[in-house]
């Protein structure tokens, strides 16, 4: 059946449950999401910053504050998430942490806390939540990487294995699940001025080192990311599974 152009990137009357909604670019998925006709479900740990995007995204919102680092909590938030609007259809993966700490000093707390957050927690919900997508026959999940999924920063140890994990992981649960109508993709961002890149962003020297590092010149603005969301939310992504999208101005391309 074909559809109009237009058409395939609607997503009016969908549910979808965004973790790391209070800031950054789980904030601004949640934000297009709900614009776009979506009930969403923003998950994150900070209540005050939770309601503020619940009150500039309007009356199909609703929030859950939740530590997803904390592995015995993420069933219980998964069905409450589900008794709000019912199931999700489409699952942003956003929530994250970076301890920026040389590998001689990581620590076993630090290390479980990446790891629990950024790789367990978007697996587990994932579990947690695709049943009920199989039942329908449709379901998106975006998990979200990293330009250290496939690069060593300084100062990344943990952070880049965790996101080296998202994608492998991500390919992992599209074998897994695509064949019940579940499309798992994740979107590797390069440099957005959010709360985990404030060092970077307040630092002018480095910050235009890094936007001279891309092929188109700057670092990366939030609204940059709208597209490639709406796309691999909707059915103008219906055949596409596994992959990893680099929203980077050409960062990994150089």
């Amino acid at each position: 059946m074909s559809m109009e152009s237009a058409e395939i990137f609607k997503l009016k009357g969908k549910v979808a449950c965004v973790t790391g909604a209070s800031s950054g670019l789980g904030r601004q998925a949640a934000l297009l999401l709900s614009r776009n006709g979506v009930h969403v479900v923003g998950v994150a740990r900070n209540k005050n910053l939770l309601e503020s995007w619940s009150l500039e995204s309007g009356d199909n919102t609703a929030y859950l504050v939740c530590d997803l680092s904390k592995k015995e909590k993420i069933w219980e938030a998964a069905n409450q998430v589900s008794e709000i609007f019912g199931p999700p259809d489409i699952l942003i993966n956003a929530a994250g942490v970076n301890t920026r700490e040389h590998a001689n000093d990581v620590s076993f707390e630090n290390w479980d806390k990446t790891i629990d957050l950024n790789l367990a927690a978007p697996f587990f919900l994932s579990q947690a939540f695709v049943p009920s997508m199989v039942k329908k026959g449709w379901g998106r999940v975006i998990n979200f990487a990293s330009l250290q999924s496939r690069r060593a920063f300084p100062s990344g140890l943990s952070y880049g294995a965790s996101k080296g994990g998202v994608e492998q992981m991500t390919r992992a649960m599209a074998e897994a699940w695509s064949s019940g109508g579940v499309n798992i993709n994740a979107i590797a961002p390069g440099f957005f001025p959010t709360d985990l890149t404030e060092a970077v962003f307040k630092d002018p020297v480095l910050s235009k080192r890094n936007a001279e590092q891309t092929c188109i010149g700057r670092n990366g603005e939030l609204n940059d990311l709208n597209g490639p969301i709406l796309f691999l939310c909707s059915e103008a992504s219906s055949y596409v599974t596994g992959q990893m999208i680099f929203v980077d101005g050409g960062f990994t391309a150089r």
